[in-house]
């Protein structure tokens, strides 16, 4: 049974502009909505960056079927992590059963200029990412927590305001290392697609195979969730040139690499040839080929996934999406429940 989700992409659209797609996005069909936290844009450029859980509140006023969640928050710079468990404790209260957390390791472009810290190595990054999430969980859970972690300090602190089950918490990786911690403690896995496939079947998918071993758990304990990028339109060429607003994204992790300015980031971007930059994506205007090229995804075991889709006209892409795409993979693979 698959899970089909809509990436709400902050980062490209005013906050009420996005609201509307979601809400539109539910109306149509899809399952999930997921929003990105940034606190600075890819672009500067008709950048923008709204405050995620303020978002998500909006979000599930004007929704009622939908799961709505981040895809990724970073609950170690910007956040500590108590405030952001308050902040979705708060959410789950008020839509119970449709929210989820989706965390990862960051990346400067947000924590460095809102804080003028020096970005930090992969090791105190992940050790904070792994406090966080426990901190997390037992406020969630339990009535007072003293917490004396190396990076985190609680002193008898209660959330007043929780959900009557815990929030689904889901671990984003682009490595081995956070991979395995979603299967460790994560209630589900991100990433993204796009990627060569080598780093899916040869480093995620095994080394979330081993946290869950290492663990104790099943693999029916763990949402597989993957962002797909998806470019789709009855015009070839207009698929095809939409993704230019995501160019960003074809950058090596070398060329981005500690740059925390969204002007630097938006040149480096605008000088790719678009060819580049729809390297990343699934662009066609043949649903069939979408089909086929996301149950490549799918057959790796993946079945959750959020469509993020670059162009500027996101109604016409969830409608045409809704109409060709969607059907076809239920047809296929079910729907969720």
């Amino acid at each position: 049974m698959l899970t089909l989700g809509y990436k709400a992409s902050a980062e490209q659209f005013s906050p009420r502009d996005l609201l509307n797609f979601a809400v539109y996005a539910e109306a149509v069909g899809f399952d999930q909505i997921m929003v990105s936290d940034h606190f600075q844009p890819w672009r500067h450029t008709d950048g923008h960056a709204p405050f995620s859980f303020s978002w998500l509140g909006a979000l599930g006023e004007r929704t009622s079927r939908v799961t709505i969640g981040t895809s990724v928050v970073t609950p170690t710079f910007r956040y500590h992590p108590s405030i952001v468990a308050q902040a979705m404790a708060t959410l789950g209260v008020l839509y119970p059963g449709r929210v989820v957390l989706g965390v990862g390791t960051g990346e400067s472009l947000n924590d460095v200029p809102a804080t003028g810290m020096s970005w930090p190595p992969f090791k105190e990054r992940f050790g904070r990412l792994k406090e966080a999430i426990d901190l997390m969980k037992r406020l969630w859970s339990e009535e007072r927590v003293t917490f004396e972690g190396h990076y985190y300090q609680t002193a008898e602190a209660t959330l007043y305001d929780r959900p009557e089950t815990p929030i689904p918490l889901y671990v984003a990786a682009s490595g081995p290392t956070a991979a395995k911690l979603a299967g460790r403690v994560g209630d589900g896995f991100i990433c993204t697609s796009g990627k060569p496939k080598d780093l899916y079947t040869e480093t995620l998918l095994p080394k979330v195979s081993e946290g869950l071993e290492q663990a104790g758990r099943s693999p029916d304990e763990l949402d597989m969730v993957i962002e797909m990028k998806v470019s789709f339109d009855t015009d070839f060429n207009r698929a095809n040139e939409d993704t230019r607003h995501w160019a960003a994204l074809a950058l090596s992790p070398e060329e981005k690499m500690g740059i925390e300015d969204p002007i630097e980031m938006e040149r480096l971007a605008d000088a790719l040839p678009v060819e580049r930059a729809a390297s990343r994506w699934i662009v066609s205007n043949d649903p069939e080929e979408h089909v086929e090229r996301l149950s490549e995804t799918i057959d790796l075991g993946f079945t959750h996934l959020v469509f993020h889709a670059p162009g500027q006209d996101q109604q016409r892409f969830l409608d045409l999406y809704a109409e060709l795409v969607l059907p076809r993979l239920r047809d296929r693979y079910g729907a969720a429940v």
